[in-house]
């Protein structure tokens, strides 16, 4: 099996906060993941097209890549996540970290939302359920971005779990992405927006908490 492998390149000196760019996947498939996969390429995508505007902002962006395709019960992944923020506390310290996932990378953010280093998740067309735990996301904050012709993933869904997140999240906030699907390919740059614009609220609504 593969290692986990971040992409760590182009970061402002002395972040003020940082970003994990989570990929999606498929509910199951231990096929490894290497640089050609779709789902990890639409990450990289989704990475390099708000680097530019986050290190304006004092933002650094990592972006981690599993060792397998699969979400296969959630274990493997959420591992990986786990390892990679270790992997940017050990470099960054106690930097605000913010997860942003794409599809089974926002389920993967909020079962891993708990470590220490993040103040927030911003989920992409999330692939969320009755399953996935809230409790993760206490004291952090919630944004999740959701297109009503997502024939792979529910707003249906993610309206119900934002709905659960209120009761524990500092704050939440589901923005309605209208008639876009899910592999964010039409309307991307908006997706891309949204998704920077959204990691910059949880920053601003989290930071001063953190005494940052």
């Amino acid at each position: 099996m593969t290692d986990p492998f971040l992409t760590t390149d182009d970061v402002p000196d002395d972040p003020r906060a940082m970003v994990l760019v989570l990929h999606g996947g498929k509910p199951r498939s231990d096929r490894a993941i290497g640089s050609t996969s779709a789902s990890w390429r639409r990450a990289a995508w989704l990475r390099r097209s708000i680097v530019p505007q986050a290190h304006e902002a004092g933002v650094g962006v990592w972006l981690a890549r599993y060792r397998v395709r699969g979400w296969n019960g959630g274990a493997g992944p959420v591992h990986d996540a786990r390892w990679a923020l270790d992997e940017l506390r050990s470099a960054y310290g106690d930097t605000p970290v913010i997860l942003l996932g794409h599809s089974m990378g926002a389920r993967v953010a909020v079962h891993a939302a708990d470590h220490p280093s993040v103040v927030g998740v911003v989920g992409l067309a999330p692939w969320w359920s009755a399953d996935d735990p809230v409790s993760t996301l206490a004291g952090r904050a919630l944004r999740a971005a959701h297109g009503r012709r997502d024939r792979i993933t529910s707003f249906r869904e993610t309206s119900r779990y934002v709905d659960r997140a209120r009761t524990v999240a500092t704050s939440v906030e589901l923005h309605d992405m209208g008639g876009l699907g899910h592999y964010m390919l039409a309307g991307s740059r908006r997706w891309h927006d949204v998704a920077l614009g959204s990691v910059l609220e949880v920053l601003a609504a989290q930071v001063p908490r953190t005494g940052r």
